[in-house]
């Protein structure tokens, strides 16, 4: 019994202690962003890396699941009658929920693992050390302008996912269900609300966004420097940011409806 006390109080302070090194992690972020030079170029190729090259991830599955909303969603309206609803269900899904959540999953699965890996790449063949031999801080040049680019990137992504989502949905619920389209798109129309939707879904994205950069960079930063610890922070990485992703969500949207 001592014994596994022991254990679980070391297991404890361990977690502590990491936590508040990522928290002061978190604030050289904060403090390299505020400093000179702003790396435009830098931050312009991981936007580039991280939304351009997930848009054909985010797009077809934001199609998929437009599809599926739109075929579940009509065959259970359906029962009572209610299919000129589709729009207003498949609307308020996608906006408040899914459209937040699977694309900081699909992001974390996509851009953040790979952001992780390629830090971690930089620290295992000592590029980072280079870097701090030349005066260069390495958070400045390296995992600032990935965080700012995982931010950024998100509510954009998720805002494509939503719009990919309704278009499946309607050609599902429309073009091939036969619903009625003024009907699917005038219930849409009325029933998204800007402040309690669409700037819930923002918000939400926006905080996944920062959880992810957060993560990402600081498990590529501080991974062991070789090829087995950059694979063990890249799966870290996907699991612990997919759970803080789904824990948000629900503080988001506790909070929310206060």
């Amino acid at each position: 019994m001592k014994a596994v006390v022991q254990i679980l109080g070391r297991r404890v302070i361990e977690w502590i202690a990491s936590l508040g090194q990522m928290t002061v992690f978190a604030g050289r972020i904060v403090r390299a962003l505020m400093a000179p030079p702003t790396r435009g170029p830098l931050i312009r190729s991981a936007l580039f890396d991280s939304g351009v090259l997930s848009l054909a991830l985010i797009c077809a599955s934001g199609l998929t699941v437009g599809f599926v909303l739109g075929l579940q969603l009509y065959n259970t309206l359906s029962r009572f009658g209610a299919e000129e609803s589709l729009g207003t269900a498949v609307g308020l899904s996608l906006i408040r929920e899914l459209g937040p959540v699977l694309t900081g999953l699909l992001v974390a699965g996509r851009a953040g693992s790979a952001t992780t890996a390629e830090i971690g790449s930089m620290k295992a063949t000592e590029q980072l050390d280079g870097l701090r031999m030349m005066a260069i801080d390495p958070i400045h040049f390296v995992v600032m302008p990935r965080a700012v680019a995982l931010t950024l990137v998100m509510p954009l992504l998720s805002t494509v996912f939503v719009l990919c989502g309704i278009a499946g949905a309607y050609l599902i619920g429309v073009e091939l269900l036969g619903l009625d389209s003024g009907s699917y798109l005038a219930s849409l129309e009325n029933s998204i609300r800007f402040q309690e939707d669409v700037l819930q879904s923002l918000v939400k994205s926006l905080v996944f966004g920062l959880l992810l950069a957060w993560i990402a960079t600081w498990r590529g930063f501080s991974c062991a420097p070789h090829a087995a610890g950059v694979s063990r922070a890249t799966t870290s990485t996907v699991v612990t940011a997919s759970v803080c992703i789904l824990l948000a969500d629900y503080v988001l949207t506790a909070l929310w409806a206060v």
